[in-house]
């Protein structure tokens, strides 16, 4: 299947590992011209390299997208070096605190500000670019943390859920300018040097036994399982898919603990 992608830009935050470095090269495998951001200057180079070693055009930008400006300045560089915008994949995540009790207020806003905030501020700023172009789409890396609640965490899981929401809300008010809004949802993704990863070198046999017992697959997913759902819905291939969160999880179905 062509998904028409040749030569479309497209720009990921949080780009320098796991799966935005995925999504990234997922892209550029495509033919599109890629912009990366991350804060990690090392990896974010890392990851440029191979996106050139592919062929495809590459731009990189050292930023801390919780910082007032920085998504901003991400974007409009980016679309200035590579000719404009057709695709953002608002990537970045994270999460600060554990439980209720033991997270601070600090640690809510800095929840938000990693998933939902970057995410309203760097689409923000897309907007103009895509119009320019006559339309586009956007991906937001959401969790199935934001579908179904886990033990500890909530404020994760509330930025999650907020970034569906978003979504759906972003779909409808930008359909008019031909600009689709879509969330994808892993469930609990493995590579290397990720927090799968450590709990695994840590405690191989039993890490082995809880993910035959937790995952219906017998295994965690991989970046590039989360990229090919990625790079379909931003082609036109997907063009009747708007508003949509779709769980790439292998029917996991909730967060898991180990």
């Amino acid at each position: 299947m062509d998904l028409e992608l040749n030569n479309k830009i497209a720009l990921i935050t949080g780009a320098s590992r796991g799966i935005g470095r995925a999504i990234a090269l997922g892209f550029a495998s495509e033919g599109c011209k890629i912009g990366v951001c991350a804060r990690g200057r090392p990896e974010l180079d890392q990851t440029i390299t191979e996106i050139r070693s592919t062929g495809s055009e590459a731009f990189g930008f050292a930023a801390d997208v919780t910082q007032p400006g920085e998504s901003e300045r991400f974007v409009d560089k980016a679309a200035a070096t590579l000719g404009g915008i057709d695709i953002l994949v608002n990537n970045v995540g994270g999460a600060a605190g554990t439980t209720l009790a033991e997270s601070s207020d600090a640690d809510w806003s800095i929840t938000f500000d990693l998933n939902l905030f970057h995410t309203v501020r760097t689409t923000r700023a897309a907007l103009p670019h895509m119009r320019a172009k006559g339309g586009g789409s956007v991906l937001i890396t959401s969790s199935i943390s934001g579908w179904k609640p886990a033990p500890t965490g909530a404020q994760y899981g509330c930025a999650k859920a907020a970034e569906m929401h978003l979504a759906g809300a972003l779909a409808l008010e930008l359909a008019g300018d031909n600009i689709r809004v879509n969330t994808v949802c892993p469930g609990s993704i493995f590579f290397d040097g990720g927090g799968w990863d450590r709990k695994k070198q840590t405690n191989p046999e039993e890490f082995g036994d809880f993910a035959h017992r937790e995952f219906p697959s017998g295994r965690l997913g991989s970046v590039e399982e989360v990229a090919d759902a990625v790079v379909y819905l931003a082609s036109r291939r997907a063009s009747w898919i708007n508003g949509a969160s779709i769980p790439v999880d292998g029917a996991q179905g909730r967060p898991s603990i180990f």
